[in-house]
């Protein structure tokens, strides 16, 4: 097909790569991206629309839909397919590319997805379900009497940006991880405790039909907000690849143990999965990996540094595995490091009110460095200048030979970049692990 309106439904940077994916496709000719933000629309090849929408109300998406009349609908949001707007996209005879409500489960429901997993023999780390903090509570004290150094994981049931997952190294910390449940409002009414595994994270993707799934490379996410790993849990403040870590030995593992039966699980459930899978695993000394989490999508920052990555047109992914038929196509990536900065409103993940409003200045310098892209989280566009409008702002992501090259050039672009009133915050650490790896592989 030529000519193709495709509509891309989120609002962050995640949505800005993928409707550049689209963007790069000869047969697309004009993107419609919900809800979006306003730099995603700036400086575009082609034509591209940001229409709002609210991502939890899948009858606003569809009013998009109806307006644009788009051949296919790339649905990347957490919260969207959460309420189902996948489903009612294919129910009013639009073509969507994303699980439906009841496959994307694996990712709403962080108990359920953990039962999923025991029950199809997918590696996990140990766990219980709550639905009474005074049962958490109880929880809590019989694992710190058994084992007063215990580290664990208090998890919100629901989505919560994520920001849910809470480490715990101490019963003062437990307690107070699952009296924040509360906190989280319905997402926290259900919630899991588990077992705090050790290792090294590597998020891993899967595009997928029903039956037949393509990966790419993986990435390693930086969660904590503040270098060192240290701080709280964000939505990630960067992000890289390649990863060393995963050798094809270790990648066929990945495949074998958290691909596989996740597609023979769902059909044995009626819910075939159709999208892209998120695998959030825990390498471990010897090469094994545990599912930390499964997401029903893209992660963000992640896709910020993969999908620049594939070379293969993203309609052509998303048809073929609408039709069941991704055994037919290969996925073409360009083998280049990536890695990427996440420049944030300082106060983020708290109160970051203040910077709202504020001037960004230097991203146009940062654009113009060759291998250097910029990808909006939440920048507002006024006049041609650019505004602070969230807590994660942007992205600037730099691609090299390896990891040093990357990071270095990422580094140069960043350091152009400055907040009204000294108000940005990044980390400058990201891709420390496989830096170390690089180096010492050349002694």
């Amino acid at each position: 097909m030529e000519d193709l309106t495709v509509m891309v439904v989120d609002g962050s940077a995640r949505a800005h790569v993928i409707s550049d994916a689209y963007e790069r496709s000869p047969n697309v000719k004009r993107i419609i991206v919900t809800p979006g933000n306003d730099f995603i629309g700036w400086n575009r090849r082609k034509e591209v629309i940001v229409v709002p929408a609210d991502l939890k109300k899948p009858e606003t998406i569809l009013e998009v839909a109806r307006k644009y009349r788009p051949h296919l609908t790339d649905v990347c949001q957490d919260d969207a397919l959460a309420a189902g707007t996948v489903d009612v996209l294919e129910a009013s005879g639009f073509a969507a590319f994303g699980p439906t409500k009841a496959a994307a489960k694996i990712e709403w429901d962080k108990g359920w997805s953990r039962d999923f997993m025991r029950n199809n023999g997918i590696p996990y780390p140990s766990y219980e379900r709550f639905s009474n903090e005074v049962l958490g509570r109880r929880h809590v004290d019989k694992i710190y009497e058994k084992d007063p150094n215990a580290f664990i994981y208090v998890k919100a049931g629901g989505l919560v940006a994520g920001k849910g997952a809470i480490p715990a190294r101490n019963v003062h910390q437990a307690l107070g991880a699952v009296n924040s449940m509360s906190g989280f409002g319905e997402a926290g009414n259900e919630f899991v405790i588990e077992e705090g595994m050790i290792g090294e994270e590597v998020s891993g993707y899967a595009f997928c039909d029903g039956e037949n799934y393509l990966t790419t490379k993986e990435a390693q996410d930086h969660k904590t907000i503040n270098p060192h790993d240290e701080g709280k849990n964000t939505g990630g403040m960067g992000a890289y690849t390649n990863v060393s870590l995963v050798t094809p030995k270790v990648r066929s593992k990945i495949r074998r143990l958290t691909i596989e039966p996740v597609i023979k699980g769902m059909n044995n459930n009626g819910t075939p999965y159709m999208g892209v899978l998120y695998q959030g695993l825990m390498i471990d000394e010897n090469g094994n990996p545990r599912v930390v989490e499964y997401n029903a999508r893209f992660g963000a920052p992640e896709s910020e540094v993969i999908v620049p990555g594939i070379k293969t047109p993203m309609d052509q992914i998303a048809f073929a595995a609408r039709e069941k038929r991704l055994s037919q196509i290969s996925l073409e990536e360009d083998g280049r490091t990536r890695l990427g900065f996440v420049g944030a409103s300082r106060g983020y993940p708290d109160d970051y009110s203040n910077v709202r409003g504020k001037r960004i200045h230097g991203l146009e310098r940062a654009m113009d460095i060759p291998g250097v892209s910029v990808f909006s989280y939440g920048i507002a566009v006024r006049d041609g200048k650019f505004y602070a409008n969230g807590g994660r702002l942007f992205i600037i992501v730099a691609e090299g030979d390896n990891i040093c090259e990357a990071r270095e050039l990422g580094l140069e672009a960043m350091g152009g970049v400055f907040i009204e009133g000294n108000n940005l915050h990044f980390r400058h650490d990201i891709g420390w692990r496989e830096v170390q790896r690089f180096y010492e592989s050349k002694e």
